[in-house]
């Protein structure tokens, strides 16, 4: 069985960040990766990325090609395509699958950078939707959305500004809430609020969405009263809940908060002395960035260091 000083699941920022560290302080490591390549949610990002110190790109992407190019010249090691079934924490194994092959990596430590994931809605149509690939990003989609009647569920940061830059290109814009309550920033309501173009639904659930080969229409259901649901018609549905992070495989073995964060302490160990999380795997989506998951591959990166040299 394969065995490593220092494992790694995840191949986005903090996961990348922490491998680099690993290779820079002499620290036997492998980042395992999911996904064909690395990068995880910087392939997500659209707009212009201006607030890493010393790099400025012109979206996700093209920081991933920096950051990927750094680890690859840095000669980390690293799998793709390799997903993690399940971990041991008493044997401190993991089992992955590669190419339908299934395997185990032995660690003496574990660093949990799974990130996280968008939050659904957990209802009849969604994951069809999902599944036929209609998933939208409004300040990169603003042109096949033109025309179009476009619902954004959500009422946080990303579902006001998402209404607000679609305003000027759909037909029509709904914002659904489920409470009266926002928790957007008050410059974002501020200027959907006062829209005419978007029509703001609080107090509103979505039940389910329609369509076979492309979404036709959503039900609606008002929290306040007992009528039966309002089907709404619309071209593409949005889904801004939020995120929760990619726990899964360890929930039940370390301590994690309510929302599902893993807890840890100063130097990012879990409640089990050999798993560590960075990244958005153990940080508030609040104060979720690149910059931070960078810096926290780096704390654990130099406390591993020091504890596998003493």
């Amino acid at each position: 069985m394969q065995h490593v000083d220092v494992l790694i699941i995840g191949g986005g920022p903090a996961g990348i960040s922490a491998a680099v560290w690993c290779k820079r302080l002499g620290v036997e490591c492998l980042l395992l990766e999911e996904q064909g390549q690395l990068g995880g949610q910087l392939f997500t990002i659209y707009n212009e990325i201006i607030d890493y110190p010393g790099i400025q790109a012109e979206n996700g992407i093209e920081m991933q090609r920096k950051m990927v190019q750094h680890f690859i010249d840095m000669d980390c090691l690293y799998e793709v395509n390799t997903k993690v079934i399940s971990i041991d924490e008493r044997s401190k194994t993991v089992k992955v699958n590669q190419q339908e092959t299934e395997k185990e990596i032995g660690y003496t430590y574990l660093i949990l950078a799974t990130g996280s994931s968008q939050r659904k809605l957990g209802v009849p149509g969604e994951q069809q939707m999902m599944g036929r690939g209609e998933v939208y990003s409004a300040s990169a989609d603003g042109e096949r959305l033109k025309g179009k009647r476009v619902a954004l569920i959500g009422g946080g940061d990303r579902a006001f500004e998402g209404a607000h830059l679609l305003a000027s290109q759909a037909k029509e814009v709904y914002l659904i809430h489920r409470s009266t309550h926002f928790k957007a920033r008050e410059q974002y309501v501020e200027k959907v609020l006062s829209n005419p173009s978007v029509k703001v639904m609080t107090d509103t659930e979505v039940t389910a969405i329609h369509g076979k080969h492309h979404v036709t229409s959503i039900d609606l259901k008002s929290r306040n009263t007992e009528c039966e649901c309002e089907n709404l018609l619309v071209d593409a549905v949005l889904i801004r809940l939020g995120v929760a992070p990619n726990v899964e495989l360890i929930k039940e073995k370390v301590i994690t908060t309510q929302s599902g964060l893993i807890v840890i302490n100063e130097v990012h160990q879990s409640s089990n002395p050999a798993i560590y999380a960075i990244g958005d795997a153990c940080t508030t989506p609040l104060f979720s960035s690149i910059s931070s998951s960078a810096g926290q591959g780096a704390i654990v990166a130099k406390h591993l260091s020091s504890l596998l040299n003493m």
